[in-house]
């Protein structure tokens, strides 16, 4: 195989959607738990925690959208007939 298709935002967006949401509750909830004074002190670690875990979510449906768009392009018969062509 020479090229691996291209994957797409809208796709990766639709698998996201959820963890987004899920994240964006959590990080209002440390901010919103945050003691007078203590902003950044209270919250700063737990959103930094909930956006590390969304890049670990993103990079990995980003990943798996181009290994699964990898395998539908994948033709067996296309490799048998380059090595006829070849012998």
């Amino acid at each position: 195989m020479d090229k691996i298709p291209a994957i797409s935002a809208v796709h990766l967006k639709a698998l996201l959607h959820d963890k987004v949401d899920a994240i964006a509750e959590r990080i209002v909830a440390a901010v919103n738990a945050a003691a007078p004074g203590r902003l950044i002190a209270d919250s700063e670690e737990p959103v930094r925690q909930a956006m590390a875990e969304l890049t670990r979510a993103a990079y990995e449906a980003a990943l798996q959208q181009k290994v699964d768009a990898a395998e539908a392009a994948f033709s067996p018969s296309a490799r048998q007939r380059k090595r006829k062509k070849t012998s």
